[in-house]
């Protein structure tokens, strides 16, 4: 299916397997939306060799392409699309021995787990000293914060709780949970979770998710244009973080 047909095609809910499928095929079709991806991909690469032995684990997997980037990694998700990923559970609830992951890698996953403290729990008890937790989530910048209430369907709510309400695996989220949890309430994460330090926050990404199109999109820009806006975002990143639109967390088990 192409992207063209992909206009056409049966809509189906957000929380239906099938719709997931279609985001891979739109995924694996555009090829600046592919190359973001990639560079995404890229940055739990960059982590492998930083981690003890142990296994890798990708939260969340949906319709992407990690296991082609590293075919080590365990691939899953909470959709029962078992033809694409390895394995189906929540990430309250990973079937892993403890001290045996030493990655946790999640490309806008966090966002949509109704119980943060349920998973940080889990992800403490799972991962091996000197394991990670890779994540990739919108940022709370001036410019994020007005995509994501703007011209987003998810909600963005800054003032919102370490819950949110479960409504579906995909339609239940707030946009703002990484912020709220990382950086508000820093020190309540610091107090509840002493053996989980926060190793990194790093802001990326203005506009180049916008000019692919996204997963329901036209792509606005040639492909070939992928290298120039890359270079644009470094220089505006220079001036502030608010023009960032994502956010790189890394978060250790000492």
């Amino acid at each position: 299916m192409s992207i063209l047909d992909l206009k056409h095609s049966t809509h189906f809910d957000i929380d239906d397997p099938r719709r997931t499928l279609q985001h891979r095929e739109v995924i694996l079709s555009k090829p600046f939306l592919k190359k973001i991806y990639t560079e995404w991909y890229s940055i739990f690469q960059k982590h492998i060799p930083l981690v003890p032995l142990g296994k890798w684990v990708e939260l969340g997997s949906g319709g992407g392409f990690l296991k082609q980037v590293i075919p080590q990694v365990i691939t899953s998700d909470i959709l029962n699309i078992s033809e694409i990923v390895d394995q189906v559970f929540l990430a309250q609830n990973m079937p892993f021995e403890d001290n045996s992951v030493a990655a946790i890698f999640m490309t806008n996953v966090f966002h949509h787990i109704p119980d943060s403290t349920a998973f940080l729990k889990e992800a403490n008890r799972v991962l091996v000293p000197g394991g990670r937790i890779v994540m990739i989530e919108p940022a709370n910048t001036w410019w994020g914060k007005f995509i994501y209430t703007k011209m987003h369907h998810e909600p963005f709510d800054v003032n919102g709780d370490w819950r949110i309400a479960e409504s579906g695996p995909m339609s239940g989220s707030n946009q703002a949970l990484p912020y709220i949890v990382f950086e508000r309430d820093r020190k309540r994460f610091e107090q509840e979770f002493p053996h989980l330090v926060i190793n990194k926050i790093e802001y990326q990404m203005p506009i180049r998710y916008i000019l692919s199109g996204g997963v329901s999109k036209i792509q606005m820009v040639p492909s070939f244009s992928f290298g120039f806006f890359r270079v644009l975002e470094k220089l505006a990143l220079r001036i502030t973080k608010q023009f960032a639109m994502f956010v790189t967390i890394v978060i250790e088990k000492k």
